[in-house]
């Protein structure tokens, strides 16, 4: 209580911040219940009957939820790597840019993506890969190649996906292995010249193992929402095409097209806390794996 009264200031400026995350985190969680229930509309949720475990029954009898579901892990597990790699990579080298006006530039530019709407990414792509776009027009006309139908190559989008993915986000990540960087005691660096170490010897035996703690952080981060897709990227960005859905089907676009498409509330509350359990305890196991490895690393 003491603690309270000493620091009611710092506890006042917390009160908003709590109070968001108790109406968008914590209250929709009584929503749980209809993933349990016959839901209509007519009888609310709490007069809906009960439907115990059907929705679930029927979530993992649908071939189109066992697709979506390989989907998710499958493109997240692809986006963590290549957030992460491409993410370090790119932040060492912004810190062996000297200036330090240039590496303000760099930052701005590569953090741009980050912050576009996947409306807009969805435009984007299309300048590129629509039947007169770019690389139909310029690149595959030029190499005396036929015109391809992108919105309808389904497997052409297992690469494309990640690209887009990569760089739309690798700008974020990068400034933040960039402030783990600079965190770093120049004098490490120093005793490496002075001992004759390469630039590849001290990024490899100084800067990347100094950043590790926080890039096991971030790829916990990353893990905790493997079974959460981004909606825009799957659903905007290749323009909701039928033709891609084998590509692009996740558990988000699933539960969408189950609600708003289809109106059925029970089955996309159960995907969702299918969703939800299944990243809780993926987070638990990879950080108990972490803490096996080295305490310090975990998350707690």
């Amino acid at each position: 209580m003491r603690n309270v009264i000493k620091f009611r200031v710092l506890f006042l400026m917390m009160l908003p911040t709590l109070a968001i995350v108790i109406f968008n985190n914590y209250l929709p969680m009584f929503g749980v219940v209809l993933a349990f229930k016959n839901f209509t509309f007519s009888d609310g949720i709490w007069g809906s009957a009960w439907a115990g475990l059907n929705n679930f029954k029927y979530l993992f009898q649908t071939d189109i939820a066992w697709l979506a579901t390989k989907n998710t892990i499958s493109y997240n597990s692809i986006f963590i790597i290549l957030n992460n790699v491409f993410a370090v990579g790119l932040a060492i080298l912004l810190n062996e840019i000297r200036n330090g006006r240039l590496k303000s530039v760099f930052q701005s530019t590569i953090l741009f993506p980050y912050f576009l709407s996947y409306v807009a990414v969805s435009y984007v792509l299309y300048a590129f890969l629509g039947e007169s776009g770019f690389i139909n027009m310029t690149v595959l006309k030029g190499l005396g190649i036929d015109a391809v139908s992108w919105y309808s190559a389904a497997d052409k989008w297992h690469f494309i996906l990640p690209l887009v993915n990569t760089w739309k986000n690798v700008g974020y990540f990068a400034v933040v292995y960039l402030a783990a960087i600079v965190s770093i005691d120049p004098e490490y660096y120093e005793a490496a010249v002075i001992d004759g170490a390469s630039k590849w010897k001290q990024i490899m035996h100084i800067t990347v193992p100094m950043m590790f703690p926080i890039i096991v952080i971030m790829t916990l981060l990353q893990v905790s929402r493997i079974f959460n897709a981004d909606f825009g990227l799957f659903y905007q960005a290749p323009l909701n095409s039928g033709a891609l859905q084998n590509a692009t089907e996740v558990m988000d676009t699933f539960v969408y097209r189950n609600f708003l498409l289809n109106g059925d509330v029970g089955m996309s509350s159960a995907a969702g806390l299918y969703q939800a359990v299944v990243g809780f305890v993926l987070v638990l196991v990879a950080n108990t794996v972490v803490r096996r490895i080295n305490k310090e690393n975990a998350l707690f």
